[in-house]
């Protein structure tokens, strides 16, 4: 991560007054959230400030069409009379065939007619062939409109937090990276905190290290271990970037908080949960 020449100036003048590096306490992922469609919104299920879950639904879109469509779809998918027929007509089939073969053994009937009767029986198979086919086509249509109805609704996709609503019932959601986003969420367990070490400290922290993290918010303290150590110094500030992992599973950490952190085992005993 890169910070500003501001926050960067600010954070070097706390690790010459502090114990610990200076560091960042933010969400581990945020996502503005967008319609996958056009459509214009029924229902926003949150508010700014809810606590989601992972596969709650937050936003729906208009889709009585969509809808009917799944219907559709679905009685097409159930649908076995075609099928039916086509069972019966060959069943039928076979034992003409059989009656013709018979007839002919005994002198009572024609090459033909068994041509005639054979023909039939395999006309018989191709429809049912055919309508077994035109079945599993209307399963996949129906799963296709299923799909297309699930777009009208978004779902939160982790554990989190609203952190902001722009638009609400009523508003037209577009798709599209450049349009409105209808949520911003973001996901606060676990956090990450970025600690800006001098560049003396290279090679000597390491991914799954142990820490421990003080909030300047409350002076609660944390425990946490080493996700990244960045493999480049900035030649600018002699420092580089590690970036911890800190749970957060009550939701009690003060995220955006700036904080210190300190590495090492001894410091992993002095943090309380």
């Amino acid at each position: 991560m890169k910070f500003s020449s501001a926050v960067l100036a600010t954070m070097l003048a706390g690790v010459a007054q502090a114990a610990g590096y200076q560091c960042l306490i933010e969400a581990s992922q945020v996502v503005e959230l967008r319609a996958s469609v056009d459509g214009t919104i029924s229902a926003v299920h949150v508010q700014r400030g809810d606590v989601l879950r992972k596969g709650q639904v937050l936003v729906e879109l208009q889709s009585a069409a969509e809808r009917a469509a799944v219907d559709s779809a679905r009685y097409r998918s159930e649908m076995a009379g075609q099928e039916a027929t086509a069972r019966t007509r060959l069943d039928f089939a076979n034992k003409k065939l059989a009656r013709v073969i018979d007839l002919e053994n005994k002198g009572f009937l024609s090459t033909l007619s068994r041509d005639e009767a054979e023909a039939e029986r395999q006309l018989a198979q191709n429809e049912l062939q055919a309508a077994v086919e035109s079945r599993e086509l209307a399963k996949i249509e129906y799963r296709r409109a299923r799909e297309q109805l699930a777009l009208r609704t978004l779902v939160s996709p982790f554990n989190g937090v609203v952190v902001d609503r722009m638009l609400n019932p009523g508003d037209l959601a577009e798709s599209g990276s450049g349009r409105k986003p209808v949520l911003k969420i973001a996901r606060i367990d676990p956090l990450k905190v970025d600690v800006v070490v001098p560049a003396a400290m290279f090679g000597k922290v390491a991914p799954g290290q142990p820490a421990r993290v003080v909030a300047t918010v409350g002076g609660a303290r944390f425990s946490a271990k080493v996700a990244m150590v960045d493999r480049v110094i900035d030649a600018a500030s002699g420092t580089f970037v590690v970036r911890l992992e800190l749970p957060n599973p009550q939701l009690k950490v003060p995220v955006g908080s700036m904080c210190t952190a300190e590495f090492g085992a001894a410091a992993v005993a002095a943090a309380r949960p």
